[in-house]
């Protein structure tokens, strides 16, 4: 049920079947493709409990949920009737050409990327037995594991001829066929005559012959040709012959085409790629592993990181083996050492909890949680994380630290690192580096990464004053007479974090709300629930009445202002039905935030007890 709804909330707030071109979802995020990402309600579904964080990033609404976001997925697409949604992109709005081309990697690699993470371990599995002397290469165990292993990488084309088919909008099981045709057994056997002296031709054309098992890049350049063969023929080929008709041109014209053309040439960018990144490695593995450490982080919160997966297949496929995958190990656990720092530092219950379950999360490879809930809005703890990430890659970089199957980085990758040879330096750098990388974080954030102190606070007066050092302050009055409680007992963890902004919390007495501040109405929230409003001294204030209370739909919410309407303390913004709202099962806990937070030196609670209307509540410092 709480999948059902989260979903039905999600599919709301981004504007309904209308504006959703495609939708897919990776480790932690709804990768939506919108035709207007202006019509979503970005706030909305920032403020919704089940929501991480919304980014907007490669021509995608990427709307994260955590470990979850599978079953959030399943509920959206068959409640909604998303499964057959196009991806063609006649209505969307222009993307520029890298958002373009990240939205094509995701788009392609993201519905097997979690199966390929899996075969990748158990290939590392196997070469630590190895190793370890557990199993030799000669029995039936390790053979039926390997080819577990291994298969799907061997196929790989397969894979991405189905997905690739479906991104540029062609049939996903023609682009099959291309790719099948060109890991065929008799191509082998063909190799094997051409690399004996025995010229081949194609209708007279002379006819070159590659390994095409593992590739990435041919049956991509393949299918998209594919696709536009398709959109030509298939309109104007008769209807009851056209399902049969159209395969058959895509494939007598592709798949010859590929062979002797995009083949050749796809496998040629693809060597000129891995040699590229071959050359800028060796110019200096500890400058690139700082930077890659360093940024790793930034690229996933902007979903960015997706432009590197083919750079690591492509390796894989040329060498047999990756340098940039491991760089990217410290990075993770740089940002789950600052996350158990500040698990060990904070005493507040709401963000101790969250930091444990993102660092269990984070080793696993899974940071959204960890960055978007417990670092990131604190700042600090973030860079630390980075920082370590830095230090630690700088190590893997030095050592040569090499994978030897593909994953996705987290301390499945330990096993990964080791070669069918035994465990070298390369492989105990890997260690020492992501040791680095955590105990720094952990060890810097615990030390400065949080303002507050290490041991529980006396709790204040019912008045506080702000430092009488910073004079210049600006004041956020009571928007409704109740009882006062700290933001972070609100049962909401979205507020209680703090990740929207500092605040504190008020259950009303009355059902109105009245400004708070001089200044303008930013946004009125269509169902009434929420306003936002921006002060004439810049502090951007949100009231959110209730929790939960978008799901009423504007029932028993009364606006009485519009957005863009000027307001001075005291006007009357919002009636609402109290009784009803309490009646219908929800929590009438009301956050007043200042959601720009981090542009003032600090957002200070003047009162923890019962206020009036008009009441001091808040000082902004600057």
């Amino acid at each position: 049920m709480q999948y059902q709804e989260l979903a039905d909330d999600i599919f709301a707030g981004v504007g309904g079947k209308e504006n959703i071109i495609s939708v897919m979802h990776c480790a932690t995020r709804l990768r939506f493709k919108l035709k207007n990402s202006q019509k979503a309600q970005t706030a909305a579904l920032k403020d919704n409990p089940g929501v991480i964080m919304v980014v907007e990033s490669g021509g995608q609404y990427q709307v994260v949920i955590g470990n979850q976001v599978a079953e959030v997925y399943r509920e959206l697409t068959s409640r909604h009737g998303l499964d057959n949604q196009s991806e063609a992109a006649d209505n969307a709005a222009p993307q520029g050409l890298f958002a373009r081309f990240i939205d094509l990697v995701s788009g392609i690699f993201t519905p097997f990327i979690g199966v390929m993470i899996a075969t990748g371990i158990i290939k590392g599995l196997l070469a630590l037995a190895l190793v370890l002397g557990v199993m030799s290469a000669d029995s039936g165990s390790y053979k039926v594991l390997f080819v577990a292993s291994d298969g799907l990488f061997y196929f790989l084309p397969i894979l991405l001829g189905y997905s690739a088919g479906k991104k540029f909008g062609g049939n996903p099981f023609v682009s099959m066929a291309i790719a099948a045709a060109l890991v065929h057994p008799m191509i082998l056997e063909v190799l094997q005559q051409q690399q004996q002296g025995n010229a081949l031709t194609f209708i007279g054309i002379p006819l070159e012959v590659l390994n095409y098992s593992s590739s990435v890049i041919p049956i991509i350049f393949a299918a998209w040709v594919s696709s536009l063969i398709e959109r030509w023929v298939h309109p104007r080929s008769p209807s009851a012959v056209r399902n049969f008709t159209t395969p058959l041109c895509c494939l007598l014209i592709t798949v010859p085409l590929t062979f002797l053309a995009i083949g050749p040439a796809a496998t040629w960018l693809s060597r000129m790629l891995a040699e590229g990144y071959l050359w800028i490695y060796s110019l200096s593995p500890m400058i690139a592993g700082a930077v890659m450490g360093a940024i790793w982080q930034v690229c996933v919160i902007f979903g960015l990181h997706w432009g590197l997966v083919p750079i690591m297949l492509n390796n894989l496929a040329n060498f047999g083996h990756d340098t940039l995958l491991p760089l990217l190990m410290p990075a993770v656990l740089g940002q789950a050492g600052a996350t158990l720092g500040i698990f060990l530092r904070t005493r507040e219950a709401k963000l101790k909890a969250m930091a444990g379950s993102a660092f269990t999360a984070s080793i696993f490879g899974i940071t959204e949680p960890a960055v978007y809930g417990v670092t990131l809005p604190h700042r600090r703890p973030f860079i630390f994380g980075c920082i370590g990430g830095a230090l630690g890659a700088a190590i893997l970089g030095f050592w040569h630290t090499t994978i030897y199957s593909f994953g996705f980085p987290s301390v499945f990758t330990f096993i990964q690192v080791v070669p069918n040879s035994g465990i070298d330096a390369s492989v105990l750098a890997a260690f020492v580096g992501a040791a680095v990388a955590l105990i720094f974080a952990c060890v810097s954030t615990y030390l400065f990464g949080l303002t507050e102190p290490a041991t529980e606070a006396v709790a204040p007066p019912a008045e506080v004053a702000p430092p009488t050092s910073l004079t210049r302050r600006e004041s956020v009055v009571s928007p409704m007479a109740g009882d006062v409680i700290p933001l972070d007992q609100v049962k909401d963890e979205t507020f209680a974090s703090g990740l929207l902004g500092k605040g504190a919390a008020i259950i009303p007495q009355r059902g109105r709300v009245v400004s708070p501040i001089n200044g303008v109405v930013s946004s009125m929230f269509r169902t009434g629930h929420a306003i936002g409003l921006t002060s004439a001294q810049g502090a951007e204030v949100l009231i959110h009445v209730g929790l939960d209370t978008v799901k009423l739909d504007g029932h028993y919410f009364s606006p009485k202002v519009a957005n863009d309407q000027p307001v001075k303390v005291g006007d009357l913004l919002l009636e609402f039905n109290l009784d009803a709202i309490k009646a219908a099962g929800f929590d009438l806990t009301t956050p007043v935030l200042v959601s720009n937070s981090d542009d003032f030196v600090d957002v200070l609670t003047l009162s923890r007890t019962a206020v009036s209307e008009g009441a001091p509540l808040l000082a902004v410092l600057k």
